[in-house]
């Protein structure tokens, strides 16, 4: 069975990337699409920060195909495949069903979130940059990515105000990203993705200045950049 899912993370990945070229794409959630339209969310990165995909989608291929070629049986890989394919065929159909409903795209970011954690805690310890990084870097995007969501669906369905509900959201994906990075330090691009995020964030929030979200978000950074300085593993 070991052998089965080397091919099959490929396969998953390629889907993946393929995604946003075989359906209409993703460029956001109209701001109408909430009860309360939002317009330039506090909690959204700025659009730059998205580019991060194509690094993501390429990484994760290039990194299977050399889990395929070269580790193909390898006890190291096994744990970690069935989760992260597990992810990325969630990921295959997210954007299609992300365009039918707001609420749907966040369930369905926290179930690729919660498969690519598990990939990453049960990655193994050999060729880092094929198989550890790249699913850090992914599960790092998918933890700001679901904070991005909860955020906008607290404002956008009333629950809170546009601010407050950026700084609930980011609170919680902090809490759940400075765990992560703690007890996962062998994994530092996961933290430098948590960290992209964020100085996206702030670029977002500087024109006007939102001094409560910015605040929090080089809290953030620096909180992420400390734990660098622990040793858990």
């Amino acid at each position: 069975m070991t052998r089965v899912w080397a091919p099959l993370v490929l396969l998953a990945a390629v889907a993946f990337a393929a995604s946003p070229l075989l359906s209409q794409g993703f460029s956001g959630f109209p701001p109408d699409r909430f009860p309360i339209p939002q317009v330039n969310p506090p909690v959204q990165p700025a659009g730059y920060a998205f580019s991060i995909w194509g690094l993501i989608y390429a990484w994760l291929i290039v990194g299977s195909g050399f889990g395929l070629i070269r580790r193909w049986d390898d006890p190291d890989w096994a744990p970690m495949r069935p989760w992260l394919l597990a992810s990325m065929a969630v990921g295959a159909v997210w954007i299609p069903l992300a365009n039918l409903s707001p609420v749907l795209a966040t369930v369905l970011i926290f179930i690729m979130l919660g498969t690519a954690l598990m990939a990453l805690f049960k990655s193994g310890d050999t060729d880092r940059w094929w198989q550890q990084a790249p699913i850090a870097v992914y599960a790092g995007w998918l933890t700001a990515a679901s904070a991005v969501s909860v955020g906008l669906l607290l404002g956008g369905y009333g629950w809170l105000p546009e601010t407050p509900a950026a700084l609930l959201a980011l609170s919680l994906g902090l809490a759940g990203a400075v765990a992560t990075q703690y007890f996962l330090h062998r994994a530092p691009s996961y933290g430098i993705t948590i960290i992209w995020a964020l100085v996206g964030i702030i670029v977002a929030n500087s024109d006007p200045l939102n001094v409560a979200v910015t605040a929090l978000a080089v809290i953030g950074i620096l909180v992420i950049l400390a734990l660098r300085g622990t040793d858990t593993e």
